[in-house]
């Protein structure tokens, strides 16, 4: 692990944040809207002492990983926690820099070292980082092109990775009907991602040979003859894989208490995507049927296109069961139909449900870093990144036994979608909203965020922590 603040020590977060938006000279950066009342039903607990008047803090029991970032995100990431995380928070972080430098430096082994942590201690917060190109390996002089931090994680842990919406009554959605958030739970492993596939250069046969490892007799199919040139392409996945993908699609959607879906086109791949359906039919007759049916939850197998059709019809509380292509592109047809990435959360869960880790699902907002390089303001959403920490916590505090800290969590969450309601946002979300909505710069947004969540917990009703 590294000091949680090396790379930008002696900085003061708030200087840091003033040149942090984008082209502040924009007509329409103007005044805004007061804020309108709360709305949150179960408020947290205050953490003013009325003997003494100084607040209390509210214990998180055990640790939370934190994995730091990369470039506009790493300098919100750091806001977040000073100003909206640990004024309220008795928390034990163990911190790891997930910067693109660092992971250089060591070999890119404190991702893994990073991985086995949220392992160890259950819950993660992450950061967006840098997955380098050729371009990012020149600018930062790499030792090589690191994989994605994600994908290592992801292996390390053997989860899969939840994309859930975050509405905002006044942002518009290219689809109206989708009034509640649609999670997309992405099977990440296998399939064209691990594929082998290559170029036929003339006329031949193409085989497929397995070859058990027992000795067995060999299974071979001739898949095509090849009357010229083409290509061709070899896929797999493993039984263990799809049953855990299986175990996490239910437990999420016992965690969100919604009905599960899973997606495929078995009526063609009738081997490869029936073995999906079936072993998603097996753990869940054996192992969540029971719950499912004490809370009224279903979950059905559908085929791919009449699940496409039926989402676009239905008001969404559901989650979609994808398998890795189908993930890949409906959680961004999804994104794009709620709104915005930047209103997009992140969840990667285990397949047992007790180790989650939490990021926003956008990137390091690289051409808002360059204009904040250059000292100019820029106007950049740090919703999805609070809500990084808002979800990890929120797991921790169901793990923990701790309501205080769920509470706390979701008091924040109602926080920023109360305050970009009341007319307070960055200009991603105002474009969207239209021409005449006044938009902040990202340090005016978080300005107004920690002044709201510091009224909300002020006013709470006062109980030791």
């Amino acid at each position: 692990m590294r000091d949680a603040h090396d790379r930008i020590a002696g900085t003061d977060c708030e200087k840091n944040l003033r040149g942090a938006g984008e082209e502040a000279d924009d007509a329409h950066q103007a005044p805004v809207r007061k804020a309108g009342p709360a709305r949150l039903a179960k408020p947290c607990r205050s953490r003013l002492d009325l003997e003494t008047g100084t607040l209390n803090k509210i214990t998180v029991r055990n640790p939370i990983v934190e994995l730091d970032g990369d470039e506009m995100t790493r300098i919100i990431w750091r806001f977040i926690k000073d100003k909206l995380i640990l004024p309220y928070l008795d928390l034990d972080l163990k911190y790891y820099d997930l910067g693109i430098e660092y992971r250089d430096q060591t070999n890119d082994q404190v991702t893994l070292d990073a991985a086995r942590a949220i392992k160890q201690y259950g819950v993660g917060v992450k950061c967006a980082t840098i997955t380098p190109d050729e371009a990012r390996v020149e600018e930062f002089h790499l030792k090589q092109m690191w994989k994605s931090p994600n994908g290592t994680i992801r292996n390390e842990l053997d989860g899969t990775v939840f994309r859930e919406p975050i509405i905002c009554r006044n942002v518009p959605r290219l689809v109206p009907g989708w009034t509640q958030p649609i999670v997309i739970g992405r099977h990440a492993f296998g399939d064209q991602y691990r594929a082998t596939d290559f170029v036929v250069p003339s006329a031949g046969t193409l085989t497929l040979k397995f070859q058990p490892k027992d000795g067995g007799a060999p299974i071979e199919r001739t898949v095509f003859e090849f009357p010229g040139g083409g290509v061709a392409l070899a896929m797999y996945n493993l039984d263990e894989s799809i049953r855990g993908f299986a175990r996490a699609s239910f437990n999420y959607g016992l965690l969100r208490n919604w009905p599960v879906y899973l997606s495929t086109k078995n009526t063609i791949l009738k081997a490869y995507d029936g073995r999906f359906k079936d072993l998603f039919q097996q753990v869940f007759e054996e192992e969540f049927k029971a719950e499912y049916d004490r809370r009224g939850l279903i979950y059905e197998h559908r085929l791919i296109d009449d699940m496409v059709a039926s989402a676009l019809k239905w008001p969404g509380a559901f989650v979609w069961a994808c398998k890795n292509y189908d993930g890949d592109v409906q959680s961004d047809t999804v994104a794009q139909g709620f709104g915005s990435l930047g209103l997009m959360t992140s969840v990667l869960m285990t397949p047992d449900g007790k180790t989650i880790e939490a990021e926003a699902a956008h990137g390091t907002v690289t051409r808002h870093f360059r204009e904040h390089q250059k000292g100019r303001e820029t106007s950049t959403n740090p919703i999805a990144s609070i809500f990084a920490w808002t979800r990890g916590l929120a797991h921790r505090g169901k793990v923990d036994g701790t309501p205080e800290v769920t509470r706390f969590a979701e008091t924040l969450e109602q926080v920023c979608i109360d305050t970009v309601e009341s007319g307070k946002m960055t200009k991603d979300l105002a474009v969207l909203i239209g021409p005449d909505q006044p938009w902040l710069t990202t340090t005016q947004f978080l300005d107004a965020l920690d002044a709201e969540l510091r009224t909300r917990m002020d006013a709470a009703t006062p109980a030791a922590v």
